[in-house]
């Protein structure tokens, strides 16, 4: 014959009591370590989106306070009609189109020049990081040197080699400046690819490329069919982080251009910067930057769905 002991706890509590409330304790233990975390993130990023969705359906310019007044989705209806949020949107497309491939582009050749065995690679190694590590107002103000027609290095270097006849206002021309801000940006974000297709590098077999090399296999189509497809997984983060940061990213051109000349060099999130913060239009402002927030949530939502298709 089996009996069941029921040994009492301290406080009258059983043993499978105690057992269920531990148990219950360790199941609850994840959520009581994010809850801090959780109550942060909710406090400082989606009360204040919230507040700003709201704000944007509202006529609310600082030296008229007491006009402010709700006005719906006047100031979405607004932004079809404004030339200028066009122009920025084209060229905000523009910024991230073509800044992020070219760091991609450039970083991979570092990354596969870093990953070669040499002298100095250590040194080398670190050297390249310096542009990513630099301050973004430092990396603005000394490519403004750079491209200063009078004293710059770019003129002097592109003179000397008689690629032009003339010094060029590279950042005075409306034809030339975002493209010149772009290549500041570029050279500013290029470290962070070669640093993160290092590391991609690193984690490749180097059966893989011996298994090719026996196959016959020529540089370009180990390159092609052994590299190009492990760094696959690292290509899709860096890139989906990059378009974020850059889509966002406005200080450089600020300091730069402040947006000029004329609107040659806006983009949205800078638009949206100056009509809330210079203009003190907060409610047209803020539709900008709710605006800009939607098209950049539908990128990056088509960007992981394409992302995961491919995977499987």
């Amino acid at each position: 014959m089996s009996e069941t002991v029921s040994m009492a706890m301290p406080g009258g509590m059983t043993t499978n009591g105690w057992r269920a409330r531990a148990m219950l304790r360790l199941r609850a233990m994840p959520y009581l370590l994010l809850a801090p975390a959780l109550l942060v993130t909710l406090l400082i990023v989606f009360v204040p989106m919230v507040q700003a969705v709201w704000t944007s359906f509202y006529d609310l310019v600082l030296f008229r306070p007491n006009a402010s007044r709700f006005v719906g989705l006047d100031n979405y209806l607004r932004l079809l009609s404004d030339p200028v949020f066009w122009t920025a949107l084209w060229q905000t497309a523009l910024w991230i189109g073509l800044t992020v491939p070219l760091q991609m582009g450039l970083g991979l050749v570092a990354a596969l020049l870093l990953n070669q065995d040499f002298a100095w690679r250590g040194i080398a190694r670190a050297l390249v990081v310096i542009p990513w590590a630099l301050p973004s107002v430092v990396i603005a103000l000394m490519w403004r040197w750079i491209y200063d027609p009078s004293t710059g290095v770019a003129n002097d270097l592109l003179l000397r080699l008689s690629i032009i006849q003339s010094a060029m206002p590279w950042l005075a021309d409306p034809d030339t400046a975002l493209y010149a801000v772009i290549a500041t940006l570029t050279w500013q974000g290029f470290p962070f690819f070669a640093v993160m297709i290092l590391a991609g590098l690193q984690g490749i077999p180097k059966s893989q490329y011996e298994a090719a090399s026996i196959d016959g296999a020529s540089p370009w189509r180990q390159f092609r069919y052994v590299t190009l497809p492990g760094l696959a997984p690292v290509l899709a983060t860096a890139g989906l982080l990059r378009v974020i940061w850059v889509a966002n990213s406005m200080d450089v051109i600020f300091v730069m251009t402040g947006g000029g000349p004329g609107y040659a060099t806006y983009t949205l999130p800078l638009y949206a910067f100056v009509k809330a913060r210079q203009n003190l239009d907060f409610g047209y402002g803020t539709a900008i930057a709710v605006t800009f927030t939607i098209l950049l949530a539908g990128i990056v939502a088509l960007y992981l769905s394409r992302t995961m298709k491919e995977a499987e």
